[in-house]
């Protein structure tokens, strides 16, 4: 790796002013390309100490060994030569669109003498009018099949064109009306070119202005007694109807936007786009991105926006494009857009109305797009596989891990903790081996010694399952038990244990293990923050590159750990504010609280019955009875207490909970901060 103060520029080289940059690697391979109003104050960013650095930046500044700029006029013409030169070099730290499968579009070839209808994937070409893209090709089959009935437009293949030209005679869809047959001359070439543009002002959105007109002429058909002519008008513009319906109108007539939206993890995001003309959604495509750089929402929207308009032109780019959050340069993205419309274009996030709702659909989208990607990467043989051999090397081991057992620790600012043990075998989730626990209180929170004390249970579980093979002799031990307390009987060891968290959370799993006598499995944790992999007794962790199918099923182990998790403390949680200030009353057992609360199913209920009513309860004297009486008389009603299992508000729960509810925003701790799912 090299050191980016060897090929740091002068303070004095580097001008203040708009450009574009470049680094290269050691081979004077372009590895990362960016933009900046300022580069003088851009770069002075990467040349920071590496330890400060986010991770993928402080990856790339050392794999570089070189960096060099291009000073441009304003900040649009920075926005363009970026573009350029991402699509020129390919940067390997660049984020990189795929699209997760190839759309196709309605395509007029307007640049040919005899415009043709047809159905087209891959770049675009100069001089073809496009529509789209389509979630599938038949849906484009189905629109023009309804659409050539009133604008026989050619779709036939350039071979069947000139040999139905070469014979006189057209092909079937001349015989039944759906061609104008150009090839036989039915039509001049002037005619074919004036349906096929009224075909595509049909397809833009112009829709009213045409059915108005094809009624004025049923109409006048009708009058004249002609019929016929006027059953196939009705028939036209039933047929146009039908088309228009085949799209959903979402918007106002006249409404012609683009939405993006952007659904994202640590190490992927997916980004959904549909495309409305005319009040109605005409497209959809969607990529798939893995986060090679350190980027936020506002950086992937950035890209998106050069992804998806860096080649066109025109009508192609909307009037507004809205997004889910603007970029700093939202500006010159804005007049960059305009140039290639060449007409003002709207950059902004919806607030309100139909377009938010639209926008929540879309990001929807995205979301089942992004885990459909998972799913299908997870449920991939081969790529389990490569992330469990790369896991084996990059932690040394002498084969890889076919089982992974992973610990995580949930509590509410020291209350009601809990851990959780999630189980994978060969790359994929074994449910029926997942374990919870209840933590011992300990003064103030402890998430290390909470983690001690999980694996040291878990493992002396396993060891007394070997003592009753006469494997092992154990001095003492208690196995993990469930609510009901009856033990929990454990699977084979694993091979590989994971812990979330870093070295302390590491360091304390590796000491229970060593205290049990356990050599054989082998210890690691992953920090969320960075991403970082820590082993026992190592100063620096091991950083897996951000495309390691290791490193994503590591995420993906360590992530359903913490659902597991939140997911018991969660109820745990929820069981203890149900109760509320029954907690307070001495001597009064979780049972007998349950008990109270099922009797005369709310505190509240309960805070108005008498003592002789109280006691009716199974379990509950007379002393008791006043006990409780008088604690519930001395509480006041104050805010509504929320069941954190469901989500709900329990309207007949008056006071709060023992330990004070934090404000919105705040659950949990460092350890369980971030989505709780």
């Amino acid at each position: 790796m090299a050191d980016p103060s060897s090929y740091r520029p002068k303070p004095g080289q580097i001008p203040d002013s708009p450009g574009v940059y470049k680094f290269r690697d050691e081979h004077r391979r372009v590895i990362y390309v960016g933009k900046a109003k300022s580069l003088r104050q851009r770069l002075a960013n990467y040349f920071q100490d590496v330890a400060s650095l986010h991770p993928r930046t402080a990856t790339m500044v050392t794999t570089a060994a070189s960096v060099e700029w291009t000073v441009v006029s304003t900040e649009v013409e920075a926005l363009q030569l970026e573009y350029s030169w991402i699509k020129e070099f390919d940067p390997r730290y660049n984020v990189k669109y795929r699209d997760d499968k190839s759309y196709p579009s309605l395509a007029v070839t307007l640049n040919e003498e005899y415009p043709r209808v047809q159905v087209m994937r891959g770049p675009k070409k100069k001089g073809v009018r496009y529509f789209g893209p389509y979630g599938h090709a038949w849906a484009i089959r189905e629109t023009v099949d309804l659409m050539l009935r009133v604008f026989p437009v050619r779709t036939c293949s350039a071979g069947v064109f000139k040999r139905s030209a070469q014979i006189g005679r057209p092909c079937l869809l001349g015989y039944i009306g759906k061609c104008s047959a150009p090839c036989v001359g039915r039509v001049t070439p002037e005619e074919h070119r004036e349906l096929a543009e009224d075909f595509c002002d049909f397809m833009a959105g112009r829709t009213g202005t045409y059915l108005s007109r094809l009624e004025k002429e049923m109409h006048e058909a009708a009058e004249e007694m002609e019929y016929e002519k006027a059953a196939r008008l009705r028939d036209d513009i039933g047929a146009l109807r039908r088309a228009m319906e085949k799209n959903a109108v979402v918007l106002a007539d006249a409404t012609d936007a683009d939405l993006i939206a952007v659904a994202e993890d640590e190490l992927e995001a997916a980004v959904q786009i549909f495309h409305v003309r005319g009040g109605r959604v005409r497209g959809q495509r969607g990529w798939v991105t893995d986060k090679v750089e350190a980027v936020d929402t506002a950086g992937l929207v950035e890209h998106a926006l050069q992804q998806l308009y860096g080649e066109e032109k025109g009508e192609a780019v909307p009037k507004e494009v809205l997004v889910p959050a603007l970029p700093d340069d939202a500006a010159a993205l804005a007049l960059w857009l305009a140039e290639r419309r060449g007409a003002q274009v709207s950059l902004r996030i919806p607030q309100r109305g139909d377009k938010k709702a639209l926008m929540e659909t879309v990001h929807r989208n995205a979301q089942q797009s992004l885990a459909l990607h998972k799913t299908k990467r997870a449920s991939d043989l081969t790529t389990r596989s490569r992330a469990l051999e790369e896991i084996a090397e990059a932690l040394d081991l002498d084969s890889a891990p076919l089982r992974i057992e992973c610990f995580d620790i949930s509590h509410l600012q020291g209350e009601d903790v809990v851990a959780s043990m999630v189980v994978f075998e060969d790359g994929l989730a074994r449910k029926s081996e997942y374990r919870r626990f209840q933590i011992k209180s300990f003064e103030g929170q402890d998430d290390v010694r909470s983690m001690h004390e999980v694996v040291s249970r878990r493992f002396r579980r396993y060891l007394q399952e070997k003592l009753k093979t006469g494997e092992w002799s154990p001095e003492d031990g208690e196995g993990p038990e469930e609510d009901d307390g009856r033990p929990k009987r454990f699977a084979y060891p694993p091979q590989l244990v994971v812990v979330d968290g870093g070295r302390p959370q590491v360091a304390a799993a590796k000491r229970a293990l060593e205290e049990l006598g356990v050599d054989d499995v082998a210890v690691c944790g992953l920090a969320k923050r960075l991403e970082e992999v820590w082993l026992p007794g190592d100063d620096d962790p091991v950083v897996l590159p951000r495309s390691s199918e290791g490193l994503y099923l590591l995420q993906r182990v360590r992530d359903e750990a913490h659902r597991f998790a939140i997911q018991y403390q969660r109820n745990k949680r929820g069981k203890r504010l149900r109760t509320g200030p029954l907690d307070e009353v001495p001597g009064l057992g979780e049972s007998r609280r349950q008990a109270l609360i099922k009797h005369f199913g709310s505190v509240k209920k309960l805070r108005q019955a008498t003592i002789d009513q109280i006691c009716e309860v199974p379990g509950i004297g007379r002393k008791t009875a006043e006990t409780v009486a008088a604690v519930l008389a001395q509480s006041v009603p104050a805010v509504p207490a929320v069941n954190t299992a469901t989500g709900e508000i329990i309207e007949d729960e008056t006071p709060a909970p023992r330990v004070g509810v934090p404000p919105s925003g705040s659950w949990g701790t460092s350890s369980e901060r971030g989505t709780e799912q």
